[in-house]
């Protein structure tokens, strides 16, 4: 961002928010802070509700009556969540309808971690903890966001995100003692999910590059994010007696740093930009279901108007 031609109420605006300040729905914001929030908070709410379809497959497969209704009620929780989401993005001028149209036409992406397929209960598991755990991370650090109304629902979310790393972290325990042939599928799943985990903050840009932060639209750099994620979850899951698939991953115990090997970050390009291995599978899915409730719709704006 070159700062040295803003005009001096967008200068004004950009050191209020580096500042902490912030905004609220009806403040002038200039038009590139609005942009940027409405894409940001957008790919929040088309991740909140593209990332249902890998675990809705698996309630009528989950093992126990018990798991099914946690399975349900997270997936009602993370529903909830992208309607929050894209009440908020209403607010700053893009209707709801617009959104979802842009998703399932494939303008619009949605997170790296919803691309990929999920082939047995294992992966449920995972999902739940480390994948939601990596996203708590991000999450956590939005409470800081420069748009308030964007921060305070992120209080909501977060607490729902934190009881679904329980019930993540509640099906691993059940499996890794268990049998030797369930521990394998969770085994095989950390191999499987480990390089959509590494890619999920991102490329490790600058925080001065990232526009996200300079708009202080995400507080925290995407490497910061990655390593207070390995640190969190890489003893969580050795302790569990379980591999990670990276013979490079190390801590520095002088720095704290971890190192690791470097990702494909072409591979999460393609991925997100809806060339991952069920991309299309989960859009054409969107699109049906929006085609089958969009009767509803009809009626209840009628009735409306």
């Amino acid at each position: 961002m070159d700062t040295q031609s803003m005009d001096a109420r967008t200068q004004e605006f950009l050191d209020y928010v580096q500042a902490g300040g912030q905004v609220e729905t009806g403040d002038w914001m200039p038009d590139e802070y609005r942009a940027k929030l409405v894409k940001f908070i957008e790919m929040h709410g088309n991740s909140e509700l593209m990332g249902v379809l890998p675990e809705r497959d698996w309630i009528l497969r989950a093992p126990t009556l018990q798991r099914k209704l946690a399975l349900t009620a997270k997936i009602q929780d993370e529903v909830g969540h992208a309607q929050l989401i894209y009440r908020v993005v209403e607010d700053l001028g893009k209707p709801r309808s617009a959104s979802l149209d842009d998703l399932v036409s494939g303008k619009a992406k949605f997170h790296n971690v919803f691309h990929y397929p999920t082939k047995t209960w294992g992966d449920v598991g995972v999902i739940a903890w480390l994948v939601d755990a990596a996203a708590i991370v991000s999450q956590k650090a939005l409470l800081k966001c420069s748009y308030a109304p964007y921060a305070r629902i992120m209080k909501k979310i977060c607490w729902e995100e934190s009881f679904h790393i329980l019930h993540g972290r509640d099906v691993i325990l059940a499996m890794v003692t268990g049998s030797r042939e369930q521990f394998a599928l969770v085994q095989e799943a950390v191999d499987r999910w480990w390089e959509p985990l590494m890619h999920f903050h991102g490329n490790p840009i600058p925080a001065e590059e990232d526009p996200m932060f300079i708009w202080r639209i995400k507080s925290q750099a995407n490497e910061d994010a990655r390593q207070e994620f390995l640190d969190g979850y890489v003893p969580q899951i050795r302790e569990l007696g379980l591999e990670i698939p990276d013979k490079a991953l190390a801590k520095d115990e002088e720095t704290g740093i971890w190192s690791y090997t470097e990702p494909d970050w072409e591979k999460l390009r393609a991925v997100v930009t809806g060339h991952g291995p069920a991309s299309e599978e989960r859009l054409s899915f969107r699109r049906l279901s929006r085609e089958d409730v969009a009767w509803v719709e009809r009626v209840v704006l009628a009735e409306a108007a």
